[in-house]
């Protein structure tokens, strides 16, 4: 017989670059985050709202802007070889939010506050604070003209900051007042810049044929200078949009909120009024805006809706956890009350029935499996049972359960005190292995 040539060694698969694994030794932090997230979306009484990761392409082209990098240069975009579809990963949920919102008629009854947290996809550089599947929380307020809305969500964002423990974060805000001031300060933009072709960038130059906007936001040190002196968006508001900025300003300083004015700080879509404002941090380098948010006003109408009033904000979650380590805040570790110690294989009938009712009760329990390898030593499932960060140790050993009993050892009081506790009567035992009682 011939000899069998030794099969090929599977080839490993990684993930896609800029897509990254949350192992279970960061995702305690991710629930942590989620859960403050919660409360304070309660407290607020915005309710979540989930849409597809996969959208028609268009709804990104008109709701994120033609000439943004966005569309341009970053989306994860497909033809379905099914029905020639065009479709788009999304690579930011506002767009996706506003078309439910028109789809299923939600502001028929008046406005609607809502959130959502979940994955995002762009295709670019992956780097510190900045990947291609990344993931945002975002609040919207829908049907809402009010500047106290814009207010309410950037109280909302300052809010959940201080609960997470964070600190040196400022808030800087602009006016983008309505479509005829920013068409005014728009060619007062180019007109001014033109006077200074020489001096923009190869990307400036583009943008002053496409959104003038945008080159305020240019992160070129030559270019600071010449964009200093750039006209200013506020020198061309009229009385109802100062007064909507008046409104928000004087409503955060009678909150305690301190905020600054960076008039250099824009959107460059047609569809944004009013209020636009960011949280920064200085110690994350060039990733330091946290979150960002403004009035859109026009998007519904230019999604084929009925004008609108709307606003938000989005927030980056792996730059606010990020912020958490580089500031030293500590995130409590999830761990369970009580760890079962077993013996003898025989004991686990017992055990899983006894622990199951104490689930049922709410304790949480880690039982110690090793029933393919004998279980190990009580010296072994100790340590285990150490390692896991329970208050107690639950012991079902022979002696135990001739007596229809478990020994309760205590882990970390430092006594190691223990008794005896009888299985036949476990709901009146079960709240004292409740570490979060």
């Amino acid at each position: 017989m011939a000899d069998t040539l030794p099969a090929a060694k599977a080839e490993k698969i990684f993930a896609v670059k800029g897509m990254n694994d949350i192992l279970p030794a960061d995702s305690s932090r991710w629930e942590w985050f989620e859960q403050h997230v919660r409360e304070l979306m309660d407290a607020y009484a915005y309710r979540n709202i989930r849409t597809p990761i996969v959208e028609h392409t268009q709804l990104f082209v008109k709701g994120t802007g033609e000439t943004t990098d966005i569309v341009e240069k970053e989306m994860y975009s497909f033809e379905d070889r099914l029905n020639g579809e065009q479709l788009t990963l999304r690579p930011e949920n506002t767009p996706g939010v506003v078309r439910a919102a028109i789809e299923h008629n939600l502001t028929y009854d008046g406005g609607k506050r809502l959130f959502y947290m979940g994955p995002m996809f762009r295709h670019e550089r992956p780097q510190r604070g900045r990947y291609r599947q990344f993931y945002q929380l975002g609040a919207e307020a829908l049907g809402f003209a009010g500047p106290e809305l814009d207010v309410e969500l950037i109280l909302m964002v300052w809010q959940l900051f201080q609960r997470l423990g964070l600190r040196d974060i400022r808030i800087e805000l602009n006016s983008l007042g309505l479509p005829p001031e920013r068409l005014a300060h728009k060619a007062a933009l180019v007109t001014y810049f033109e006077q200074h072709a020489d001096a923009l960038d190869a990307d400036s130059q583009r943008r002053l044929r496409t959104n003038p906007l945008r080159i305020l936001d240019t992160k070129n040190p030559a270019m600071q200078t010449l964009v200093q002196g750039a006209p200013q968006l506020l020198s061309f508001l009229q009385e109802a949009s100062l007064a909507h900025f008046e409104t928000v300003t004087s409503l955060l300083t009678g909150c305690g909120v301190p905020w600054r004015v960076n008039p250099r700080l824009v959107r460059g879509l047609d569809y944004y009024s009013h209020t636009v404002f960011e949280f920064i941090t200085d110690e994350l380098g060039a990733q330091g805006t946290l979150c960002g948010g403004g009035r859109y006003d026009g998007l519904f109408e230019m999604l084929g809706a009925k004008p609108t009033a709307a606003v938000g904000w989005g927030m980056g979650i792996e730059r606010v956890l990020e912020l958490l380590q580089v500031q030293g805040v500590v995130v409590p570790r999830p761990t369970p009350d009580a760890f079962a110690v077993i013996p003898d294989a025989k004991a686990l009938p017992v055990v899983m029935r006894t622990l199951l009712t104490l689930r049922n009760f709410g304790v949480n329990v880690q039982m110690h499996a090793g029933l393919a390898e004998g279980f190990g030593s009580m010296k072994s499932q100790f340590k285990r049972a150490d390692a896991s960060g329970a208050r107690f140790a639950l012991v079902f050993g022979a002696d135990e359960l001739a007596q229809n009993m478990v020994t309760v050892k205590s882990l970390r009081d430092g006594s190691g005190a223990q008794t005896l506790q009888p299985l036949s009567d476990v709901l009146q035992w079960a709240p004292t292995l409740q570490s979060r009682a």
